[in-house]
Protein backbone atom coordinates (compact mmCIF):
# COMPACT_ATOMS: atom_id res chain seq x y z
CA UNK A 1 0.00 0.00 0.00
CA UNK A 2 1.05 3.62 -0.46
CA UNK A 3 2.81 5.21 2.47
CA UNK A 4 0.76 7.58 4.60
CA UNK A 5 1.63 11.26 4.70
CA UNK A 6 2.01 13.11 7.97
CA UNK A 7 -1.08 14.81 9.37
CA UNK A 8 -1.87 16.52 12.64
CA UNK A 9 -5.06 17.19 14.55
CA UNK A 10 -5.04 20.59 16.22
CA UNK A 11 -7.02 23.85 16.03
CA UNK A 12 -6.28 26.04 12.99
CA UNK A 13 -5.77 29.76 13.38
CA UNK A 14 -4.69 32.19 10.68
CA UNK A 15 -3.23 35.60 10.19
CA UNK A 16 -1.54 35.80 13.58
CA UNK A 17 1.58 37.98 13.83
CA UNK A 18 4.88 36.33 14.61
CA UNK A 19 5.07 35.15 18.20
CA UNK A 20 1.35 35.69 18.87
CA UNK A 21 0.71 31.99 19.56
CA UNK A 22 2.68 28.79 19.93
CA UNK A 23 2.35 27.70 16.33
CA UNK A 24 5.40 27.87 14.06
CA UNK A 25 5.43 31.04 11.97
CA UNK A 26 6.25 31.70 8.34
CA UNK A 27 7.15 34.83 6.41
CA UNK A 28 6.09 34.47 2.78
CA UNK A 29 8.18 36.16 0.08
CA UNK A 30 7.04 36.40 -3.56
CA UNK A 31 3.73 35.07 -2.23
CA UNK A 32 1.78 35.15 -5.50
CA UNK A 33 -1.77 33.88 -5.04
CA UNK A 34 -0.88 32.12 -1.78
CA UNK A 35 -0.85 28.45 -2.75
CA UNK A 36 2.26 27.52 -0.76
CA UNK A 37 1.07 29.52 2.23
CA UNK A 38 -2.40 27.99 2.25
CA UNK A 39 -0.76 24.58 2.43
CA UNK A 40 1.63 25.65 5.18
CA UNK A 41 -1.30 27.04 7.14
CA UNK A 42 -3.12 23.70 6.91
CA UNK A 43 0.09 22.09 8.18
CA UNK A 44 -0.07 24.26 11.30
CA UNK A 45 1.97 27.35 10.43
CA UNK A 46 0.83 30.89 11.21
CA UNK A 47 1.44 33.28 8.31
CA UNK A 48 3.26 36.25 9.85
CA UNK A 49 3.32 38.30 6.66
CA UNK A 50 3.31 38.27 2.87
CA UNK A 51 5.58 40.24 0.56
CA UNK A 52 4.37 40.41 -3.05
CA UNK A 53 5.01 42.94 -5.82
CA UNK A 54 2.05 42.16 -8.11
CA UNK A 55 -1.05 44.22 -7.29
CA UNK A 56 -3.51 41.55 -8.48
CA UNK A 57 -1.87 38.96 -6.23
CA UNK A 58 -2.00 41.35 -3.28
CA UNK A 59 -5.70 41.90 -3.94
CA UNK A 60 -6.26 38.14 -4.05
CA UNK A 61 -4.52 37.72 -0.70
CA UNK A 62 -6.41 40.61 0.87
CA UNK A 63 -9.86 39.37 -0.17
CA UNK A 64 -9.27 35.73 0.82
CA UNK A 65 -7.15 35.76 3.96
CA UNK A 66 -6.37 37.74 7.13
CA UNK A 67 -2.62 37.50 6.49
CA UNK A 68 -0.67 40.78 6.76
CA UNK A 69 0.30 41.87 3.23
CA UNK A 70 2.82 44.67 2.66
CA UNK A 71 1.56 47.40 0.36
CA UNK A 72 5.06 47.90 -1.05
CA UNK A 73 6.18 44.40 -1.95
CA UNK A 74 9.25 45.26 -4.03
CA UNK A 75 12.07 43.52 -2.15
CA UNK A 76 14.68 44.92 -4.52
CA UNK A 77 13.72 48.50 -3.62
CA UNK A 78 13.62 48.34 0.16
CA UNK A 79 15.91 47.11 2.89
CA UNK A 80 15.23 43.81 4.65
CA UNK A 81 15.21 45.46 8.08
CA UNK A 82 12.44 47.78 6.87
CA UNK A 83 10.34 44.76 5.79
CA UNK A 84 10.76 43.03 9.14
CA UNK A 85 10.06 46.21 11.09
CA UNK A 86 6.82 46.85 9.20
CA UNK A 87 5.63 43.31 9.93
CA UNK A 88 6.76 43.39 13.56
CA UNK A 89 9.21 40.51 13.17
CA UNK A 90 12.37 40.40 15.27
CA UNK A 91 15.60 38.71 14.12
CA UNK A 92 15.66 35.03 15.02
CA UNK A 93 11.93 34.96 15.81
CA UNK A 94 10.62 33.31 12.64
CA UNK A 95 10.30 29.59 12.25
CA UNK A 96 10.27 29.66 8.44
CA UNK A 97 10.92 31.91 5.48
CA UNK A 98 9.16 30.53 2.40
CA UNK A 99 9.75 31.92 -1.07
CA UNK A 100 9.00 31.28 -4.72
CA UNK A 101 11.26 33.77 -6.53
CA UNK A 102 10.22 34.70 -10.09
CA UNK A 103 10.86 31.71 -12.36
CA UNK A 104 11.19 33.61 -15.67
CA UNK A 105 15.01 33.58 -15.58
CA UNK A 106 15.04 29.77 -15.54
CA UNK A 107 11.85 28.69 -17.33
CA UNK A 108 11.42 26.38 -20.33
CA UNK A 109 9.18 28.99 -21.94
CA UNK A 110 12.17 31.32 -22.10
CA UNK A 111 14.26 28.51 -23.54
CA UNK A 112 11.73 27.81 -26.29
CA UNK A 113 11.57 31.47 -27.32
CA UNK A 114 15.30 32.22 -27.35
CA UNK A 115 17.04 28.86 -27.42
CA UNK A 116 18.29 29.19 -23.84
CA UNK A 117 17.26 30.45 -20.45
CA UNK A 118 18.60 33.83 -19.40
CA UNK A 119 19.50 32.59 -15.93
CA UNK A 120 21.18 35.12 -13.71
CA UNK A 121 21.39 37.58 -16.62
CA UNK A 122 17.60 38.09 -16.42
CA UNK A 123 16.37 41.32 -14.81
CA UNK A 124 14.30 39.36 -12.25
CA UNK A 125 17.29 37.33 -11.04
CA UNK A 126 18.26 40.09 -8.58
CA UNK A 127 15.35 38.92 -6.44
CA UNK A 128 17.55 36.02 -5.29
CA UNK A 129 19.98 38.49 -3.75
CA UNK A 130 17.07 40.21 -1.99
CA UNK A 131 15.91 36.83 -0.70
CA UNK A 132 19.33 36.13 0.82
CA UNK A 133 19.29 39.57 2.46
CA UNK A 134 15.94 38.80 4.12
CA UNK A 135 17.28 35.46 5.33
CA UNK A 136 20.30 37.16 6.88
CA UNK A 137 18.21 39.87 8.51
CA UNK A 138 15.61 37.46 9.98
CA UNK A 139 17.74 34.31 10.55
CA UNK A 140 14.74 31.95 10.49
CA UNK A 141 15.08 28.40 11.77
CA UNK A 142 14.23 27.05 8.32
CA UNK A 143 14.20 28.28 4.71
CA UNK A 144 11.90 26.80 2.03
CA UNK A 145 12.35 27.84 -1.62
CA UNK A 146 10.49 26.68 -4.75
CA UNK A 147 11.36 27.17 -8.41
CA UNK A 148 11.34 25.55 -11.84
CA UNK A 149 13.91 22.87 -12.68
CA UNK A 150 15.90 25.41 -14.70
CA UNK A 151 16.89 26.92 -11.35
CA UNK A 152 19.55 24.20 -11.20
CA UNK A 153 21.06 25.06 -14.60
CA UNK A 154 23.05 28.05 -15.76
CA UNK A 155 21.69 30.12 -18.62
CA UNK A 156 23.29 32.87 -20.64
CA UNK A 157 25.46 35.50 -18.98
CA UNK A 158 28.16 34.24 -16.63
CA UNK A 159 27.10 30.60 -16.48
CA UNK A 160 25.93 30.77 -12.85
CA UNK A 161 22.71 29.03 -11.86
CA UNK A 162 20.10 30.25 -9.42
CA UNK A 163 21.13 27.51 -7.01
CA UNK A 164 24.75 28.70 -7.22
CA UNK A 165 23.71 32.20 -6.16
CA UNK A 166 21.53 30.89 -3.35
CA UNK A 167 24.12 28.51 -1.88
CA UNK A 168 26.87 31.14 -2.09
CA UNK A 169 24.58 33.59 -0.30
CA UNK A 170 23.75 31.08 2.43
CA UNK A 171 27.46 30.41 2.90
CA UNK A 172 28.09 34.13 3.48
CA UNK A 173 25.21 34.25 5.96
CA UNK A 174 26.69 31.26 7.81
CA UNK A 175 30.14 32.82 8.14
CA UNK A 176 28.88 36.22 9.26
CA UNK A 177 26.29 34.94 11.74
CA UNK A 178 27.74 31.66 13.02
CA UNK A 179 24.84 29.58 11.67
CA UNK A 180 24.79 26.46 9.47
CA UNK A 181 22.24 26.81 6.68
CA UNK A 182 22.84 23.87 4.35
CA UNK A 183 20.75 23.50 1.19
CA UNK A 184 18.86 20.21 0.84
CA UNK A 185 17.87 20.23 -2.84
CA UNK A 186 15.27 17.91 -4.33
CA UNK A 187 13.01 17.75 -7.38
CA UNK A 188 9.69 15.98 -7.51
CA UNK A 189 6.45 15.71 -9.46
CA UNK A 190 3.42 16.90 -7.50
CA UNK A 191 1.35 14.08 -9.02
CA UNK A 192 3.39 11.59 -6.98
CA UNK A 193 1.69 12.94 -3.84
CA UNK A 194 -1.91 13.14 -5.06
CA UNK A 195 -2.00 16.48 -6.89
CA UNK A 196 -4.09 15.96 -10.06
CA UNK A 197 -1.38 17.55 -12.20
CA UNK A 198 2.08 16.60 -13.37
CA UNK A 199 4.13 19.52 -12.08
CA UNK A 200 7.83 18.96 -11.59
CA UNK A 201 9.55 21.61 -9.48
CA UNK A 202 12.73 22.15 -7.47
CA UNK A 203 12.60 22.75 -3.72
CA UNK A 204 15.35 23.83 -1.36
CA UNK A 205 15.05 23.32 2.40
CA UNK A 206 17.77 24.67 4.70
CA UNK A 207 17.87 24.60 8.49
CA UNK A 208 19.71 27.15 10.62
CA UNK A 209 21.16 24.22 12.59
CA UNK A 210 22.25 22.42 9.42
CA UNK A 211 19.88 19.43 9.64
CA UNK A 212 19.12 17.05 6.78
CA UNK A 213 15.72 16.94 5.11
CA UNK A 214 14.34 14.15 2.93
CA UNK A 215 11.12 13.64 1.00
CA UNK A 216 8.64 11.01 2.09
CA UNK A 217 8.09 8.14 -0.32
CA UNK A 218 5.61 8.77 -3.14
CA UNK A 219 2.01 7.97 -2.28
CA UNK A 220 0.39 7.92 -5.74
CA UNK A 221 1.27 6.50 -9.13
CA UNK A 222 0.87 3.75 -11.71
CA UNK A 223 3.45 1.49 -10.09
CA UNK A 224 1.81 1.87 -6.69
CA UNK A 225 -1.64 1.17 -8.12
CA UNK A 226 -0.33 -1.98 -9.79
CA UNK A 227 0.68 -3.35 -6.39
CA UNK A 228 -2.49 -2.44 -4.52
CA UNK A 229 -1.61 1.16 -3.71
CA UNK A 230 -3.11 4.46 -4.80
CA UNK A 231 -3.31 5.53 -8.43
CA UNK A 232 -2.58 9.05 -9.62
CA UNK A 233 -5.30 11.60 -8.98
CA UNK A 234 -6.87 12.44 -12.32
CA UNK A 235 -8.39 15.44 -14.03
CA UNK A 236 -11.79 13.77 -13.64
CA UNK A 237 -11.25 13.38 -9.90
CA UNK A 238 -10.56 17.11 -9.65
CA UNK A 239 -13.00 18.71 -12.07
CA UNK A 240 -15.42 16.01 -13.25
CA UNK A 241 -18.21 17.46 -11.12
CA UNK A 242 -17.79 20.81 -12.90
CA UNK A 243 -18.21 19.41 -16.41
CA UNK A 244 -21.91 20.30 -16.68
CA UNK A 245 -21.94 23.56 -14.75
CA UNK A 246 -18.61 25.32 -15.28
CA UNK A 247 -18.18 26.03 -18.98
CA UNK A 248 -14.83 27.69 -19.55
CA UNK A 249 -13.96 30.16 -22.32
CA UNK A 250 -13.98 28.97 -25.92
CA UNK A 251 -10.69 28.26 -27.62
CA UNK A 252 -9.60 31.11 -29.87
CA UNK A 253 -6.96 31.81 -32.48
CA UNK A 254 -5.92 30.27 -35.78
CA UNK A 255 -5.92 26.68 -34.49
CA UNK A 256 -9.13 26.70 -32.43
CA UNK A 257 -11.19 24.79 -34.99
CA UNK A 258 -8.52 22.08 -35.26
CA UNK A 259 -8.60 21.35 -31.52
CA UNK A 260 -11.73 19.10 -31.63
CA UNK A 261 -9.87 16.72 -33.96
CA UNK A 262 -7.19 16.07 -31.31
CA UNK A 263 -8.13 13.13 -29.02
CA UNK A 264 -8.08 13.34 -25.25
CA UNK A 265 -4.56 13.12 -23.83
CA UNK A 266 -2.92 14.05 -27.15
CA UNK A 267 -1.36 17.17 -28.63
CA UNK A 268 -0.46 18.35 -32.14
CA UNK A 269 1.77 15.28 -32.58
CA UNK A 270 -1.38 13.27 -33.24
CA UNK A 271 -1.43 15.11 -36.58
CA UNK A 272 2.07 14.06 -37.68
CA UNK A 273 3.38 11.06 -39.60
CA UNK A 274 4.01 9.33 -36.25
CA UNK A 275 0.47 9.92 -35.01
CA UNK A 276 -2.84 8.50 -36.13
CA UNK A 277 -4.29 11.69 -37.55
CA UNK A 278 -3.51 13.75 -40.62
CA UNK A 279 0.07 14.72 -41.45
CA UNK A 280 -0.28 18.45 -40.74
CA UNK A 281 2.90 19.12 -38.75
CA UNK A 282 6.45 17.85 -38.40
CA UNK A 283 7.17 15.58 -35.43
CA UNK A 284 8.41 17.57 -32.40
CA UNK A 285 8.60 20.82 -34.37
CA UNK A 286 6.18 22.62 -32.06
CA UNK A 287 6.21 23.15 -28.30
CA UNK A 288 4.77 20.26 -26.29
CA UNK A 289 1.70 22.14 -25.06
CA UNK A 290 0.58 23.11 -28.59
CA UNK A 291 -3.04 21.83 -28.86
CA UNK A 292 -2.49 19.69 -25.75
CA UNK A 293 -5.73 18.28 -24.35
CA UNK A 294 -6.56 16.79 -20.97
CA UNK A 295 -7.45 13.13 -20.60
CA UNK A 296 -10.14 12.49 -18.00
CA UNK A 297 -8.39 9.41 -16.62
CA UNK A 298 -4.94 10.97 -16.13
CA UNK A 299 -3.44 13.88 -14.21
CA UNK A 300 -3.38 17.20 -15.98
CA UNK A 301 -0.18 18.44 -17.52
CA UNK A 302 1.46 21.48 -15.96
CA UNK A 303 -0.83 24.51 -15.78
CA UNK A 304 0.68 27.47 -17.65
CA UNK A 305 0.77 31.02 -16.28
CA UNK A 306 0.74 32.92 -19.58
CA UNK A 307 -0.68 30.59 -22.23
CA UNK A 308 -1.03 31.58 -25.85
CA UNK A 309 -4.23 30.88 -27.74
CA UNK A 310 -3.00 27.42 -28.80
CA UNK A 311 -1.29 26.54 -25.50
CA UNK A 312 -2.82 23.75 -23.44
CA UNK A 313 -3.80 21.93 -21.49
CA UNK A 314 -7.31 22.37 -22.89
CA UNK A 315 -10.46 20.77 -21.53
CA UNK A 316 -11.41 17.42 -23.08
CA UNK A 317 -14.44 19.17 -24.60
CA UNK A 318 -12.10 21.37 -26.70
CA UNK A 319 -12.38 24.60 -24.74
CA UNK A 320 -10.14 26.48 -22.38
CA UNK A 321 -10.29 25.58 -18.73
CA UNK A 322 -12.20 27.90 -16.42
CA UNK A 323 -10.45 29.62 -13.53
CA UNK A 324 -12.20 27.32 -11.07
CA UNK A 325 -11.07 24.24 -12.99
CA UNK A 326 -7.50 25.52 -13.12
CA UNK A 327 -7.61 26.26 -9.40
CA UNK A 328 -8.90 22.74 -8.66
CA UNK A 329 -6.00 21.24 -10.62
CA UNK A 330 -3.69 23.33 -8.40
CA UNK A 331 -5.60 22.07 -5.31
CA UNK A 332 -6.88 25.51 -4.29
CA UNK A 333 -10.09 25.36 -2.24
CA UNK A 334 -13.23 26.56 -4.03
CA UNK A 335 -13.56 29.47 -1.60
CA UNK A 336 -10.34 31.02 -2.95
CA UNK A 337 -11.14 33.70 -5.55
CA UNK A 338 -8.63 35.41 -7.84
CA UNK A 339 -8.62 39.17 -8.33
CA UNK A 340 -7.97 41.10 -11.51
CA UNK A 341 -10.02 39.29 -14.13
CA UNK A 342 -9.52 36.28 -16.40
CA UNK A 343 -5.95 36.89 -17.60
CA UNK A 344 -4.69 37.91 -14.16
CA UNK A 345 -6.37 34.89 -12.60
CA UNK A 346 -4.76 32.48 -15.05
CA UNK A 347 -1.37 34.03 -14.38
CA UNK A 348 -1.78 33.75 -10.62
CA UNK A 349 -2.96 30.15 -10.74
CA UNK A 350 -0.28 29.07 -13.21
CA UNK A 351 2.50 30.60 -11.10
CA UNK A 352 1.26 29.12 -7.83
CA UNK A 353 2.59 26.19 -5.84
CA UNK A 354 -0.17 23.58 -5.45
CA UNK A 355 -1.73 23.95 -2.02
CA UNK A 356 -1.29 20.24 -1.33
CA UNK A 357 2.47 20.57 -1.93
CA UNK A 358 2.68 23.30 0.70
CA UNK A 359 0.74 21.05 3.07
CA UNK A 360 3.06 18.11 2.37
CA UNK A 361 6.25 20.10 2.92
CA UNK A 362 4.87 21.94 5.94
CA UNK A 363 4.10 18.72 7.77
CA UNK A 364 7.47 17.22 6.80
CA UNK A 365 9.35 20.30 7.99
CA UNK A 366 7.52 20.14 11.31
CA UNK A 367 8.20 16.42 11.69
CA UNK A 368 11.83 16.28 10.54
CA UNK A 369 13.29 19.66 11.50
CA UNK A 370 11.05 20.92 14.31
CA UNK A 371 10.66 17.45 15.86
CA UNK A 372 6.90 17.87 16.29
CA UNK A 373 4.73 14.83 16.85
CA UNK A 374 2.70 14.41 13.67
CA UNK A 375 -0.07 11.87 13.14
CA UNK A 376 -0.16 9.93 9.87
CA UNK A 377 -2.99 10.46 7.42
CA UNK A 378 -3.83 11.70 3.90
CA UNK A 379 -3.32 15.25 2.73
CA UNK A 380 -6.52 17.27 2.97
CA UNK A 381 -6.13 19.26 -0.26
CA UNK A 382 -5.99 16.43 -2.80
CA UNK A 383 -9.23 15.40 -4.55
CA UNK A 384 -11.26 12.38 -3.58
CA UNK A 385 -10.77 9.67 -6.18
CA UNK A 386 -13.87 8.92 -8.24
CA UNK A 387 -15.05 5.70 -9.88
CA UNK A 388 -17.42 7.19 -12.48
CA UNK A 389 -14.95 8.41 -15.13
CA UNK A 390 -16.68 8.42 -18.56
CA UNK A 391 -15.16 7.11 -21.77
CA UNK A 392 -13.00 9.52 -23.82
CA UNK A 393 -14.69 12.00 -26.12
CA UNK A 394 -14.71 11.03 -29.80
CA UNK A 395 -12.42 13.33 -31.85
CA UNK A 396 -13.94 15.25 -34.74
CA UNK A 397 -12.79 15.21 -38.35
CA UNK A 398 -10.20 17.74 -39.44
CA UNK A 399 -11.93 20.78 -40.97
CA UNK A 400 -11.25 21.38 -44.65
CA UNK A 401 -9.41 24.63 -43.91
CA UNK A 402 -6.55 22.66 -42.30
CA UNK A 403 -6.35 19.84 -44.84
CA UNK A 404 -4.32 22.11 -47.11
CA UNK A 405 -1.47 21.57 -44.64
CA UNK A 406 -1.49 17.84 -45.34
CA UNK A 407 1.81 16.51 -46.69
CA UNK A 408 5.32 15.49 -45.70
CA UNK A 409 6.79 17.76 -43.05
CA UNK A 410 10.41 17.66 -41.83
CA UNK A 411 10.77 16.23 -38.33
CA UNK A 412 12.86 17.70 -35.56
CA UNK A 413 16.44 16.64 -36.35
CA UNK A 414 17.21 15.43 -32.84
CA UNK A 415 18.69 16.56 -29.54
CA UNK A 416 21.23 19.34 -30.00
CA UNK A 417 20.41 19.79 -33.70
CA UNK A 418 17.21 21.85 -33.64
CA UNK A 419 16.76 25.61 -34.14
CA UNK A 420 17.12 26.29 -30.42
CA UNK A 421 20.49 24.55 -30.29
CA UNK A 422 21.61 26.43 -33.39
CA UNK A 423 20.67 29.73 -31.77
CA UNK A 424 22.75 28.79 -28.72
CA UNK A 425 25.71 27.94 -30.93
CA UNK A 426 25.37 31.20 -32.87
CA UNK A 427 25.28 33.22 -29.66
CA UNK A 428 28.34 31.52 -28.15
CA UNK A 429 30.47 31.35 -31.29
CA UNK A 430 33.57 33.61 -31.31
CA UNK A 431 33.29 36.71 -33.47
CA UNK A 432 36.09 35.50 -35.80
CA UNK A 433 34.70 31.97 -36.15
Amino acid sequence: MAASLPRVSQPRQSGSPAGADRRPTTLSLFTGAGGLDLGLEVAGFAVAGCVELDADCRATLAQNSPWPVLENGDLTARGPEDVLLELGIAPGELTLVSAGPPCQPFSKASQWRSGQTEGMAHRYASTLHSLVEIIEASLPRIVLIENVTGFLRSGSGNGISGLDVLTAGLSRVNVKNDVRYQANVFTFDAADYGVPQHRRRVFVVASREGGDFTLPVATHGRALAATGGTRFSTAWDAIGDLASCDDGPAATGAWAKLLPSVPEGENYQFHTTRGDGESLFGWRTRYWTFLLKLAKNRPSWTIQANPGSATGPFHWSSRRLSLRELARLQTFPDRWAFAGGETAGRRQIGNAVPVAVGELLGFEIRRQLLRHSIEDGPLTNIPKQRTDCPAPEEPACVPDDYLKLRGQHPEHPGAGLGPGAKRRIDVSAPANA
